[in-house]
């Protein structure tokens, strides 16, 4: 399977997506504003990536104003579901391995695996 998780208003997902030379006919291809994750999406891509905090984005302006911060697995899930924003992205599947957010590390992985 190949997968990206994006927001398509984001221009670094952009950047990304055309660095990785990412196509509609090689990928699928889930824009996270008009089409949410479910609930078992996340449950994947969790088992995948070790936690739900590790899909977490902390930089994310809504976290900022978040009274009480996250601090348990399921608080993590919660958030992710209630509020788009809340997924560090992109996250690109590629067959069995996950790689999450945009660091220059995690994208030179990704386009290893491509």
């Amino acid at each position: 399977m190949k997968k990206i998780y994006y927001l398509s208003t984001c221009s670094t997902c952009s950047r990304i997506i055309n660095e990785l030379g990412i196509k509609p006919k090689k990928f699928e291809m889930q824009d996270i504003k008009t089409e949410p994750i479910t609930e078992k999406q996340l449950d994947e891509m969790a088992a995948m990536s070790g936690s739900y905090e590790s899909l977490f984005s902390r930089v994310a302006l809504k976290y900022k104003t978040l009274e009480v911060k996250p601090s348990k697995e399921k608080e993590y899930k919660n958030l992710i579901l209630e509020e788009y924003t809340f997924l560090k992205r992109p996250v690109i599947i590629v067959d069995k391995k996950i790689f999450v957010g945009n660091s220059k590390s995690v994208i030179a992985e990704a386009k290893k695996s491509m």
